[in-house]
This record gives C-alpha cells, structure tokens and sequence, in this order.
C-alpha cells in the first residue's frame, strides 16, 4: 500500500448518493454483503475495516477517536462531498462522533449502539477480551465465538443457524492469532466511551435503532441516544439480537433508506 492510498481497506460499490457502513467490532465488510445488495442501486456504498480487524493492518489504536479520524481520512481521499453514514455497535460509535464533528453529513442511521458504556457493558467486553487472548494463546480460536455468541446472536437466530455457526467457529481456526490480539486492542479503545456530552452536536436527519433482543446493549442505552439527539426518531428491530446486520440484512436495509430519505 503506499503512502497515497487511505490506511483503511475499503470496498466502493454501486451508484448515486454515497453511503457510508462502519463495522461493529468483530465484523469485517464482507458482514454487510447482503445490505449492500439491498442497497446498491440508489448508493455508492463505502464500506471499510477499521485498524484491527480483518483486512486492515494492526495494530490497533487505543482510543476511538483515532479510529474517527482514519474514517475522516477516507472519506476526504475518496469523496469529499456529503455523504449518509450508518454504522452498527462500535461502528455506531464512531459514527455519531463522526456525525458530531464533520459538516456535511447528510443523514445517521445506527443500529445497536450506546450513548455511553455502563458497568455491564465494559465488564462484557472485558469477557471478550480475555476470550480472544485466550483463543490466540491455546489455538482453539473458535473459543472466542463460544464466549460471544449467546450475547450476540439471538436465541432464535442460533437455533436456527446452529450449522452456520458451528461451520463459523471451524474457519475461525484459519485467521492468524494477531487479529485476536488486534480484536483485544480494538475492544480495548471503547474503555470509558461516553458521547452523552457531544450528542446534541449532531444536527443532520438520524434514525436510531434497538435490536429487540440484543443481549449485549440494554435497551435504555440505545433509547437515550434518540432522546439527545436532536433530530432522531427512535425504533425497534423485532426479533433480533445484537448482530442485528447479519441476522436481520432486510430491516437494516429499510432503516437505513427511511433515514436517507428525510431531509
């Protein structure tokens, strides 16, 4: 890669308006495939890895805004213009700082995502921590997914797709144990993540969706990030569990039109 090209990898795909798909934090681009089939035909749809995931380099950075600013750094290589973000979890995240601090955006759409991280959530996430180092140091990496999946997916969704899942966890053996280091880095960036203080910043059209069964973020969390931004409207996804992208591509797909629709 040189010096020229963004830091991030990223994928660029259909027409119109630009779209832009911020990851949840153990997703990689190829999650959001079946959304961005939806989709394609009214966007260009930027999607993108951040530091640390699959196919972008680690390691990754230790805070969040750092993660803000290499999205910010694609963005001007690639389409300096406005551009309708939607981002999932920690993806979420960055997005709404995004959103906060950049003029023209023209619409936010966020899907499973927190104002802030309680005690629950950070503990949680200190669990995925210590799995993935665990998962890297023992070789069985299909551990990290054993540790997850009851809180990320929901219970129906696992019923349903338990040779998915089990398929899942056998191909996890292939990926290199530095991206469960980089995945506890990455994880380690959302210590103390607050943006109560920067959500009344956002001024553009938002649309801000709960999954219905999301074993991860409480409900309250995602609740109060529509009540302190502005112009939002708050939702429900029934049915699904916080890997709300890959269990519900569809609802997704219609929230993230709805949004860009208001103007």
């Amino acid at each position: 890669m040189s010096s020229s090209e963004p830091l991030l990898y990223y994928r660029r795909d259909g027409q119109g308006e630009v779209l832009l798909l911020l990851n949840g934090i153990a997703m990689s681009i190829s999650s959001w495939e079946p959304v961005v089939a939806l989709l394609k035909s009214r966007f260009t749809i930027i999607r993108c890895d951040f530091r640390g995931q699959l196919l972008t380099p680690g390691p990754a950075p230790s805070e969040v805004d750092s993660h803000v600013k290499d999205v910010e750094e694609l963005l001007d290589s690639l389409t300096p213009g406005p551009v309708h973000v939607a981002g999932t979890s920690f993806g979420g995240l960055v997005g709404m700082r995004l959103a906060a601090r950049r003029p023209g955006i023209l619409s936010l759409t966020i899907i499973a995502s927190a104002d802030r991280f309680d005690d629950a959530m950070t503990v949680e996430v200190r669990r995925w921590r210590n799995a993935a180092r665990q998962a890297a140091e023992s070789g069985d990496h299909g551990h990290l997914l054993d540790v997850m999946a009851a809180v990320v997916y929901s219970k129906e969704y696992r019923k349903k797709n338990c040779t998915l899942l089990s398929n899942r966890r056998d191909q996890m053996q292939h990926i290199s144990p530095n991206w469960f280091y980089d995945l506890d880095r990455l994880m380690a960036s959302t210590e103390g993540i607050d943006l109560t203080s920067e959500l009344g910043k956002i001024q553009c059209p938002s649309l801000i969706a709960a999954a219905e069964r999301d074993g991860f973020i409480p409900l309250a969390r995602t609740k109060a990030l529509a009540e302190a931004i502005p112009r939002s409207e708050f939702q429900i996804i029934s049915g699904a569990g916080h890997a709300v992208v890959v269990e519900n591509p569809e609802a997704v797909a219609a929230k993230i039109l709805q949004t860009t629709k208001i103007r």
